[in-house]
């Protein structure tokens, strides 16, 4: 493997990487007797901790990592888990007094509080952090605005305010509110955010086939190009197929079919939000009920591109690779119609590289020509806008008017507008994570470069129009180019 800096961001990537790879080694090479117990002292070997207060506290955690690698709480539908023992609850910051406090005699601080939390000492408020619940009532009573409210990275992460903080001060996740859209996830310093993995089915799913003799085939967004920076995508390619996928196929190419029938449900409706991104559908669904009429019909790529394989090998099975905690979820939607079998991120594709031993940067390279440029900078925010004018445009389409609302924040002021009538604009493209699929929670890396790598990606399309890539990929299925 290369050297882990130059693959993840941070250490909690890495602690995530070392109990999938072991994970995955042992359901190949039964290498240990008790998972839970030995691969703890592997990553924790000690004497000393390098994490945490003690090697056991530290072992205890990657216990609770193996469960959540093993699939997590089956009774909890929501893929992203916390793991409460991991969770250092955050001491620094929260609700304090700042020096402008002025000793008033109003005390309305101490008023509002509902857990008498904040005493008057010397004449100046003052924060009993024992009591306080970070309700953050106080801070908006405050004449002065003296009082503020540090929030912790999961919290602040959250832009729909899904997460709160329990009585016992672990973090909470509310999934009646929860997009999945897995900001914590990333956020979290502490990694006590977790998503849950679909590693082992998707083994399953690989063995099972090479028993058979069937087909394994992988959709691979488009972001990947931007992920694996140790090797050229044709390696990578390489190295997935040798992982027992019979072809590797780009859900860029499911990106062009899709802007073909939001074009079309566009031209009926008038007024249209995307529906590529699970989570920006989710957050429209729960925030924006309203709206929900406008949410495009059309399925996403990731599954747009696994009907087309499995329309020319019914009993071939998909597995989508990506950058999205929320595609783990979507893909078990009835929309899905049963096209995607498991889902696997960056992340986990990094660790069943390694696990297999599959050193991708000295592979051959195997081509990869299934996408338009268009199909191909869907994983950026403002893709959708500049593929659907060009489809507008090759099928002869006036009055599109699209907006990019890159990030939950910008999602919500724009369909706000639409709400009250206030938009000017006629066709809406939602991604709940800011910069778009580069920068999604289970990517490897989150840089500046990643959209240059999806730009010059893009570009090296051999088909420049949408309909071009179609007709030629319908062909080498055996489909009518039509």
């Amino acid at each position: 493997m290369p050297e882990s800096k130059r693959i993840f961001d941070t250490a909690v990537q890495k602690l995530k990487y070392d109990v999938l790879k072991a994970i995955i080694r042992n359901e190949y090479e039964h290498c240990y007797d008790n998972i839970y117990i030995d691969i703890p002292k592997e990553i924790s070997p000690g004497p000393k901790a390098t994490m945490r207060c003690c090697i056991f506290k530290e072992r205890a955690i990657v216990q609770e990592r193996i469960k959540l690698a093993l699939g997590g709480d089956k009774n909890n539908p929501n893929v992203v888990e916390v793991i409460d023992i991991a969770c250092d609850e955050c001491p620094i910051g929260g609700i304090f007094v700042t020096p402008a406090c002025r000793g008033c005699i109003v005390h309305r601080c101490q008023e509002v509080c509902p857990r008498d939390a904040i005493q008057i000492i010397d004449h100046k408020a003052v924060v009993d952090k024992s009591k306080c619940i970070e309700c953050g009532k106080c801070t908006q009573a405050c004449p002065y605005g003296a009082i503020i409210h540090q929030k912790r990275p999961c919290v602040s992460s959250c832009k729909v305010k899904a997460i709160t903080v329990g009585e016992d001060k672990k973090a909470v996740i509310d999934n009646k509110k929860c997009i999945a859209c897995g900001a914590c996830v990333y956020q979290c310093p502490f990694g006590a955010i977790v998503d849950k993995s679909m590693i082992m089915e998707s083994i399953a799913i690989l063995k099972d086939a090479e028993m058979k003799g069937t087909h394994v085939y992988a959709v691979i967004a488009p972001s990947i190009v931007s992920q694996f920076k140790y090797a050229k995508i044709e390696q990578v390619v390489t190295g997935i197929r040798k992982l027992g996928f019979h072809q590797v196929v780009e859900a860029a190419l499911g990106a062009d079919i899709t802007l073909y029938h939001e074009a079309e449900e566009w031209k009926e409706k008038g007024i249209l939000t995307t529906s590529c991104c699970p989570s920006f559908v989710m957050f429209v669904e729960k925030n924006f009920p309203e709206l929900a009429k406008y949410v495009s019909h059309s399925v996403s790529p990731m599954v747009e591109a696994a009907m087309l394989i499995k329309r020319t090998d019914p009993e071939g099975k998909v597995i989508f690779i990506g950058p999205c905690a929320s595609k783990k979820l979507e893909y078990k939607l009835p929309k899905t119609q049963g096209a995607i079998d498991s889902v696997l991120s960056f992340e986990e594709l990094q660790a069943f590289l390694d696990a297999r031993n599959i050193d991708v940067g000295s592979l051959e390279e195997t081509s990869l020509d299934n996408a338009s440029f268009y199909g191909r900078i869907f994983a950026k925010s403002g893709g959708i806008t500049q593929g659907i004018a060009d489809v507008a445009k090759e099928m002869g389409v006036e009055g599109v008017k699209p907006i990019a609302m890159n990030g939950i924040d910008e999602c919500r002021a724009a369909l706000t507008k639409l709400k009250f009538n206030k938009a000017t604009e006629n066709f809406f493209e939602g991604m709940a994570c800011d910069g778009g699929c580069l920068n999604g929670a289970l990517c490897l890396n989150h840089g500046p470069k990643n959209v240059v790598d999806v730009d010059k990606y893009g570009a090296s399309a051999k088909e420049k129009t949408i309909d071009n890539s179609v007709k030629l990929y319908k062909l080498s299925l055996g489909e009518s180019g039509e």
